[in-house]
């Protein structure tokens, strides 16, 4: 599912922000940009826009008065330096509200919202909804957000401040803690074997000794850990006569 985004902003540097933003979000797709509400009526009547980031403060007429005279208004998420309009945007049913200097984890946490929202509206009303089902995550790794099914993963390497993530013919570099991504990772399918490793149990094809086989991939592991890895690995499936 694509989302049509509009950006209007007064602000060249701030509209330049989430254009950049924007283009590094796989289902977001930019339809136009207006230094002027008044501007971008046009857009907001002939265009499918789904999502639209508004400026608070802008000459002519503010955001939130422009927002009021919209009869359908798309999903909006205001962008302002002024926190004080918060209540004022919510009372408009916008979904976010971004805080000027806006981060890219606030922004994509905004977007991902936008996202939920207008699949939920667009559900068929009598269909049965299967729950979500969680299989991969998304990593910021070479200035873009990648995908990574969980099947693709083969083990995770922690880099002192960022970690490694290994799948077959790959390795993903990103600026996490090997706490998070541990949190991360459903425990059922990736064992923590070291304090800097976590293995995809269904990639390991060996045990040889203190070291685990993944995908020809040699992992140590720990002592202290060793007998907790066995443990989980081996129970009921160890095969002997």
């Amino acid at each position: 599912m694509i989302l049509n985004c509009i950006i209007i902003d007064d602000e060249p540097l701030a509209r330049k922000g989430l254009k950049e933003y924007i283009a590094d979000v796989d289902f977001l797709n930019l339809v136009g940009e207006f230094d002027n509400p008044l501007k971008a009526t046009q857009a907001l009547t002939t265009q499918q826009v789904h999502l639209l980031f508004l400026d608070i403060h802008m000459p002519k007429i503010s955001g939130i008065d422009f927002l009021k005279t919209l009869q359908h208004p798309p999903l909006v998420v205001l962008t302002t330096a002024f926190p004080q309009y918060a209540l004022e945007g919510f009372d408009l049913s916008v979904l976010d509200y971004l805080l000027k200097p806006i981060s890219f984890d606030r922004f994509f946490k905004a977007v991902l919202k936008a996202r939920d929202h207008h699949q939920s509206r667009h559900a068929a009303p009598h269909a049965v909804q299967e729950a979500p089902k969680d299989d991969y995550i998304f990593i910021k790794a070479d200035n873009k957000l990648v995908k990574l099914a969980y099947n693709e993963i083969v083990f995770v390497e922690a880099l002192q401040n960022y970690v490694a993530i290994h799948t077959h013919d790959k390795k993903h570099i990103t600026y996490l803690t090997f706490k998070s991504i541990e949190e991360s990772l459903p425990a059922e399918q990736f064992i923590k074997v070291h304090k800097s490793y976590l293995v995809a149990v269904s990639k390991i094809g060996s045990i040889e000794g203190n070291e685990i086989i993944a995908d020809g991939h040699h992992i140590p592991i720990s002592r202290n850990l060793k007998e907790e890895v066995m443990e989980k690995l081996l129970k009921g499936r160890f095969l002997k006569r």
